[in-house]
């Protein structure tokens, strides 16, 4: 579904990750791993086409992937069905019923977003995957806010979008109890190339 050839990505003006390459089929799950700031959400924004690469190929059809950031992205003034709806006529569903239920948003669905908490906002901007009918969900921390009941709700809506031929990059500290393929990027670590100059005037 996606392939990634000798990718080298960028934060800013500056090199982060150089070299990375690896192929995703449909129903698998890749889960990106390495400390803070080796450039997890750069390579995330990368792929979906949000900034461009600095070297490399990715290979795959782009209207097929959905990015879910660390912003909730809701409109605040509508509803939780409000929301759902607006998504599902943009990408063409006819029905956000299954979408309420598996994020448990039933009884929320007229309260508006933004009378939501942190947790309850954080499970409708996730919510918002399931009716755009993409086959690549790309997702960065997606269960920040998160509680335990809702990791478990959104580590369900994973694997049900993996066994129906679906694909998903994630960055992710937790460990959703997904079968998966783990990616260590601290290998594809960008190395800077010395300065030269010649520092002897001050000395």
């Amino acid at each position: 579904m996606i392939e990634v050839r000798d990718l080298g990505v960028s934060r800013g003006a500056v090199p982060v990750l150089e070299a990375v390459g690896f192929c995703l089929a449909a129903g698998e799950a890749l889960v990106l791993r390495g400390p803070n700031g080796i450039g997890k959400t750069t390579l995330l924004r990368t792929l979906a086409g949000l900034q461009p690469p600095l070297r490399g190929e990715i290979i795959g059809d782009r209207e097929q992937i959905a990015y879910a950031a660390h912003a909730d992205g809701l409109k605040l003034t509508l509803s939780v069905e409000e929301n759902l709806w607006f998504w599902a006529r943009v990408f063409g569903s006819e029905d956000i019923a299954p979408v309420l239920s598996a994020f448990n948003l039933v009884g929320l669905r007229t309260r508006p977003a933004g009378s939501l908490s942190a947790g309850q906002k954080r499970r409708l901007s996730l919510a918002r995957l399931m009716v755009t009918g993409r086959r690549i969900w790309i997702l960065d921390e997606p269960t920040v806010s998160l509680d335990t009941a809702s990791v478990q709700l959104f580590a369900s809506a994973v694997v049900a979008h993996l066994s129906a031929g679906g694909a998903a990059i994630m960055a992710t500290h937790i460990d959703l109890g997904i079968d998966g393929r783990l990616l260590d990027l601290a290998p594809f670590k960008a190395r800077l190339p010395a300065l030269d100059f010649d520092d002897g005037g001050f000395l």
